[in-house]
């Protein structure tokens, strides 16, 4: 074993244990492997950066802006509509076709943008259904994972394996080539789910929401009344000489000084029975003589407010329509475990300066915080009630790490879906399907000319494609390319790869599949399962050509078996989306993921040498 195979294998297991330790976040781990392998001399700094324009890195990116089109124009949201007149109020019923709706719709975005879109659907299926959300989340998830092996582009470790095999001169996968090997996993997860799976779920959560009353979405009053607000609302008129104009909403600093928040203002005149258009309430607003502005606050509070800096004060009023208008509303978001706002205030985290929304209440293990709210230290679990403007509250839903919108009224998604775009993003999808599964073009040229389509159209604008990206997993899979450079460069391909046949081998091309199949399976608990393929797929492609038998059996097999990422809620950014809202522990993800594991693994031994030949 030479220096440089040394280092690499110092390198990788540093990395590794590095993911596992969680003290870091995953894109900055690969990126200090980078500059590990460009130090220590292994790679040139240009094989190092080669990642980067790798044409992985850019059809996933295209498909994030793909996605965040098909989310933009409410296509994902249709369905969910559909979903729910379908399902109805049985738990079974409502398991089964959200996993098969969320299985179809994975399989052409990622599988992170596909639960992300359904997490609220599937809270708001529950609520409806007096269920626990936690009966319907992790199901939800696995889907999810297998929804990707149903297309080329459903998850990255398809391309990952297709485009290796390109590389190797060889013809790739096709767009559905992986379609009826998915489509048995499929079946064996839903039959799973349905019958063994749903005795071994958990039952956490509430059963219902105070603000569930219609089928698809509390509407703003029943948000705004579940947190207390509907006698708190008060309208403010700005008398001239008041020490506020002129001022902007930073400098005057109301949630600070009388822990007052400011929902609305309006310049004058106005019709106090019709009002005007809002301005947008941003740090940045000035106050003008004769605005009235409607703020949320204790009266003691608002009273002072009004005494202290001359303003007339009206009564409290009745939300209804008057707290919305065609730019403002209220949606609930909900603190996620890993978020950088555990243990900090929203003064500490400046929230509304980076945001540009107003937090009007916090709700806490049922119990809504509507004063300090500024020195109150955040909690995971908490759900926040925010205020703002529609195209920043849309905004938050791009939102992974930090926070997670479970709770959007009514009158958001009609807003949201109030677009005729919809048919254009329908087409452009289908049109970039087409030209993959025909080969007309390179799937990175057909993904990024889908990608532009959808902004020039108008389905989302640039900067909507650009926060539709998840940054961080682009980043990473751009810096774990060059570990698998390293390791075929230095003979580390070779040496797994001989431990793997000289251990496996003789045993037969099965007892090798499921070899890999379970590395494969394995590293993807701990590790992205996309970085994982990148390091395995050399490995089952030189493994196979030692064999004698054909590589696409045993690249399938791979890419399958990175799609299995069940056992820990670490294991894919999907299961950690679905942690938080479904209440879970560490130990409810193995207590499903690993039977289901091993159910794929031996499906995968039967169907993949029939439909791959060895």
């Amino acid at each position: 074993m030479t220096t440089d195979l040394l280092i690499v294998f110092a390198i990788l297991a540093v990395t590794i244990a590095l993911f596992l330790s969680d003290r870091f976040r995953l894109d900055l781990i690969a990126l200090l492997a980078v500059l590990g392998l460009i130090l220590s001399g292994v790679l040139t700094t240009d094989e190092a950066l080669a990642g980067f324009s790798n044409d992985t890195v850019l059809i996933i990116a295209g498909l994030f802006v793909v996605g965040g089109g098909l989310l933009r124009t409410g296509v994902a949201d249709a369905i969910r509509s559909k979903l729910s007149q379908v399902a109805g109020t049985s738990e079974t019923r409502l398991l089964v076709a959200l996993m098969l709706t969320v299985a179809v719709l994975s399989a052409f975005m990622s599988s992170t943008g596909t639960t992300a879109i359904f997490l609220p659907v599937a809270v708001s299926l529950a609520w409806s259904a007096k269920i626990s959300p936690s009966r319907l989340l992790i199901p939800m998830a696995f889907a999810s994972l297998i929804g990707g092996m149903l297309t080329l582009i459903g998850t990255p470790p398809n391309i990952v394996v297709s485009s290796y095999l390109a590389e190797q001169g060889l013809e790739p996968f096709g767009f559905f080539s992986f379609t009826p090997v998915g489509l048995v996993m499929l079946a064996i997860t839903v039959v799973f789910m349905a019958f063994l799976g749903r005795r071994l779920l958990v039952d956490r959560a509430p059963s219902s929401s105070p603000t569930a009353q219609d089928e698809d979405a509390p509407t703003l009053d029943e948000l705004a009344a579940s947190y207390g607000l509907t006698d708190n609302v008060y309208r403010l008129r700005v008398r001239r000489n008041s020490p506020l104009e002129g001022k902007t909403l930073a400098e005057i600093d109301l949630p600070g000084r009388y822990d007052v928040q400011v929902l609305e203002i309006q310049s004058w005149p106005s019709d106090l029975d019709l009002p005007t258009e809002p301005r947008p309430v941003e740090p940045d607003t000035a106050i003008e003589a004769h605005d009235i502005l409607r703020v949320e606050g204790r009266i003691e509070d608002v009273t002072r407010l009004a005494r202290e800096q001359s303003l007339g004060i009206r009564p409290p009023e009745e939300l209804g329509g008057r707290f919305i208008s065609k730019e403002l509303g209220l949606v609930e978001v909900i603190i996620t475990p890993r978020s950088r706002l555990v243990g900090r205030t929203l003064s500490e985290a400046r929230f509304r300066d980076k945001y540009h929304v107003t937090v009007l209440a916090i709700m806490r293990r049922g119990s809504a915080i509507q004063s300090d709210l500024r020195d109150t230290k955040l909690r995971f679990g908490d759900t926040m009630l925010v205020q703002g403007t529609w195209d920043k509250i849309s905004l938050l839903t791009n939102e992974r790490r930090n926070f997670l919108v479970v709770g959007q009224p009514r009158e958001m998604l009609e807003a949201r879906h109030a677009t005729n775009k919809a048919p254009y993003a329908i087409a452009i999808m289908l049109g970039m399907m087409l030209l993959m599964t025909f080969q007309v073009l390179p799937a990175v040229t057909a993904v990024l000319l889908a990608a532009v389509a959808m902004v020039l159209v108008g389905c989302l604008s640039m900067e909507d494609a650009y926060a539709s990206m998840n940054w961080e997993s682009i980043i990473l899979i751009a810096a774990m390319l060059p570990m698998a450079t390293a390791l075929e460069k230095t003979g580390g391909v070779t040496a797994i790869s001989t431990v793997l046949i000289d251990n496996l081998g003789g045993r037969g091309p099965l007892v090798l599949m499921a070899g890999l199949f379970v590395l494969t399976s394995v590293l993807s608990q701990v590790v992205s399962n996309t970085a994982t393929t990148v390091l395995i797929a050399p490995i089952a492609f030189q493994s196979a050509i030692t064999l004698g038998v054909s590589p696409y059996t045993f690249m399938m097999t791979v890419a399958i078996a990175a799609s299995t990422a069940f056992a820990t809620p670490i294991a894919s950014p999907v299961n950690t989306l679905v942690l938080g809202p479904g209440n879970y522990r560490f130990g409810d993800f193995s207590k499903l993921g690993i039977p289901l594991q091993i159910l794929i693994l031996v499906a995968t031994l039967i169907v993949v040498p029939i439909l791959f030949p060895l």
